[in-house]
């Protein structure tokens, strides 16, 4: 029993008690039939129905704005529409021919459906022995699961038509023939296409070519299978073209890893240029499939555009608020303070501070645009990656700790870049004038501080790498934006600016100070890169001291040191070179979740098969989806996840405690980040027994919010 036949028994029996969930009609009427949700009716293709001849007949539904309706397959929640028909004698009605589905992105859920008006025809035999000229009634009891992002309804509506019987062929209904026509002329049909399909570490690998794909370069694809839980709905599909056909990587679902491939997987291949049902045999990938191209998901021209612009606006507001928030958070602490050095510079120069707010503005909102182009371009291209992939690079990690020892050098007064404060922001071309060096410390504030996620973020950022590129750059403008605002505002506000003190001897003991954020940012990112390399930190700490020691001799020759010093910074500029190359090439080591930083719960790795290995045993799972480069997620860990109450919780709970370490580059973790919703860490999973989907916890976690978490956990089981 289904679903939806499951609830359809429960209607009647609350019937039966005087509760009515929703509208349902009990004899045939013809015309259209409403309930708040949905308009429906039944509509013949044609005028009149002819003896021993196929009738279309659609079921045609307006669904009212914000809500939504179900394919075959529904994806991760809902049910199809379902008809019982009731026929004269003879006739008989056939199987819904399916228009192709909309992608409906709800959250951390993927459904496929329809939305506004759409028809779903249905072939009727017509009987020889129909005798023209008289007239029958064709009636169905149909079922529809009408959904919107906060509730599902199930609409039952018993919808009728009277259908003349004629000769001869049928003129075309005018009010909806031409519609139904398109819906046939457009659904994806069978179609002469091999198809081949494997599965290899928990992906779905399918290959296609032949019949109408052989001579296509299509833009973009997508597979709709018609069995639910063969994939994971939610998550990016990637894919390639080839000379004769293509071929996507599918995250696989529960069902299909229990299942196999030995009966194949059939499903809807659908491009830009066109859609088909297909059948993959277990095989591996066939030739001409790849090597031409990248296939994008079309998730953008495939979202309802009501939803989509509603998640659109949702996500934007989301990034202005979380870029906002991030402001607050650790990893930003030494872009702070760079900036109030600059603000104490120019506070009482409005027209300096006002050059200084844009340019800093310039900075953020160019380098967010330039790190998403970058990450959108990789995931187009089949990279399993996210927000803050540039520090799961060793090289990357090692130059910034490097930059940010250099930084801290020159506002302790080791040696000097210009003359103005603000280019102690960038280290680069301030000698060009202010606004320069302030479009420069932009640029440093996004690079380090985007690996942090704050509240808000991950939703606005999940979201964004399943839109258009336009549209998900515009949501990556409004997060810098929100970075930059506080800074922008306080540049433009006279009266704020005022209040400060005016420019004398304390700047050179604040500048000093400021010094040691970034000295902290730099011990830091070394410890970062100490975590993802091991052994090599040894030659980062060598780079750092001729760095250290060439900016020295630099410093002393720009207080008017002998030319010598100057030789001599050159020759131990040479000789840092390589070392920073040596560490920046060090290998990164594996990912392991480890309880080397006296943690008190005990943990082991994350993978998919062991939650599912825990909640068989009836074990609630909490999962923490952590880096080493992510400070919000360490501070989590210090207050919450590693204090004596949680560990007592678990242990009472009999809970099983995993890490997914995203340190270095995991794409199995990527992958399950996206399924959530979510491009970047931190991100906590509670997984009770017996519930489908995990919960998912707050950004920011406390003791109590987590030991309440897992006792609700063991209440629901």
């Amino acid at each position: 029993m289904t679903l939806v036949r499951f609830l359809s028994v429960l209607f009647v029996i609350l019937a039966l008690f005087g509760v009515t969930p929703s509208h349902a009609q009990t004899g045939p009427q013809t015309g259209p039939q409403r309930t708040e949700r949905i308009e429906a009716e039944l509509v013949p293709m044609g005028q009149w129905a002819v003896p021993g001849s196929t009738a279309i007949i659609a079921i045609r539904q307006k669904i009212q704005p914000g809500w939504h309706t179900y394919w075959r397959n529904p994806g991760d929640s809902g049910g199809p529409t379902e008809a019982d028909w009731t026929l004269p004698q003879g006739f008989v009605a056939g199987e819904i021919v399916w228009p192709l589905p909309e992608r409906q992105r709800l959250q951390t859920l993927m459904n496929y459906g329809y939305s506004d008006v759409v028809y779903l025809p249905v072939p009727v035999e017509v009987p020889v022995s129909a005798k023209a000229g008289e007239s029958v009634t064709l009636s169905a009891k149909v079922l529809f699961m009408v959904c919107s992002d906060e509730m599902c309804v199930p609409d039952e509506l018993t919808l009728a038509v009277n259908m003349p019987v004629g000769e001869g062929t049928p003129p075309m209904n005018a009010a909806h023939g031409a519609a139904i026509q398109k819906v046939l002329e457009t659904a994806p049909r069978p179609a002469e296409i091999t198809a081949h399909a494997a599965l290899q570490d928990g992906m779905l690998k399918l290959s296609a070519t032949g019949g109408p794909l052989g001579g296509l370069a299509p833009e973009w694809a997508y597979f709709f299978p018609f069995e639910g839980g063969m994939i994971d709905h939610a998550a990016l599909q990637q894919g390639q073209r080839g000379e004769g056909g293509i071929s996507l990587n599918i995250v696989a679902g529960r069902g299909l890893k229990a299942k196999g491939l030995a009966q194949g997987i059939a499903g809807v291949l659908a491009t830009d240029l066109g859609a088909w049902e297909i059948t993959a045999s277990e095989g591996a990938a066939l030739a001409g499939t790849s090597g031409q191209g990248v296939l994008g998901s079309g998730e953008g021209e495939q979202t309802s555009h009501a939803s989509g612009a509603a998640g659109f606006v949702k996500a934007a507001l989301f990034a202005l608020l979380g870029g906002l928030i991030l402001n607050l958070m650790p990893c930003v602490f030494p872009i702070l303070a760079m900036k109030a050095a600059a603000l104490g510079r120019s506070a009482h120069d409005p027209s300096e501070a006002r050059k200084d707010g844009l340019g800093f503005l310039a900075g953020v909102l160019v380098t967010f645009v330039a790190l998403a182009g970058l990450l959108l371009a990789l995931r187009a291209g089949g990279q399993a990656i996210g927000w803050g992939f540039q520090l799961q690079s060793p090289a990357v990690t090692a130059g910034l700790s490097l930059l940010m020892l250099a930084v801290g050098l020159n506002l302790s007064g080791l040696f000097h870049v210009g003359g103005r404060l603000q280019g102690v922001g960038s280290g680069l071309a301030q000698g060009k004038g202010g606004v320069v060096g302030a479009f420069f410390t932009g640029v440093l504030a996004v690079v380090v501080a985007a690996p942090c996620t704050a509240p808000f973020m991950a939703l606005a950022l999940g979201a964004a790498l399943v839109m258009p590129w336009p549209l998900a750059l515009l949501v990556f403008v409004m997060l810098g934006l929100g970075l930059a605002l506080p800074y922008v505002l306080v540049s433009f506000s006279p009266r704020i600016l005022s209040r400060l003190p005016k420019p004398g001897a304390w700047m050179e003991t604040f500048r000093n100070l400021l010094a040691f954020p970034m000295y902290g940012a730099a011990l830091w990112l070394a410890w970062v890169f100490a975590r993802q390399t091991g052994e090599a930190l040894g030659l980062l700490f060598v780079a750092g001291l001729l760095l250290a020691f060439t900016l020295w001799l630099c410093g002393r020759y720009q207080s008017g040191g002998r030319r010598l010093m100057l030789a001599v910074a050159i020759v131990a500029a040479v000789i840092t070179v390589p070392a920073t190359i040596l560490a920046m090439k060090a290998p990164p080591v594996l990912s392991a979740a480890t309880n080397d930083d006296g943690e008190a719960l005990a943990s082991q790795p994350w993978s998919s098969a062991a939650v599912e290995a825990a909640l068989a045993e009836g074990r609630p799972v909490l999962v923490n989806f952590t880096a080493d480069w992510c400070v919000t997620c360490k501070l989590n860990e210090r207050a919450a996840l590693s204090s004596e109450g949680t560990a007592r919780a678990m242990a009472d709970t009999n809970a099983v405690y995993m890490v997914g370490d995203w340190t270095n580059r995991d794409d199995a973790i990527t992958r399950e980040l996206e399924r959530h919703g979510r491009s970047g860490v931190p991100l906590y999973l509670l997984y009770t027994p017996g519930v489908a989907e995990p919960r998912i916890l707050p950004q920011l976690l406390t003791e109590g919010l987590v030991v309440k978490a897992l006792s609700e956990a063991t209440k629901q089981d």
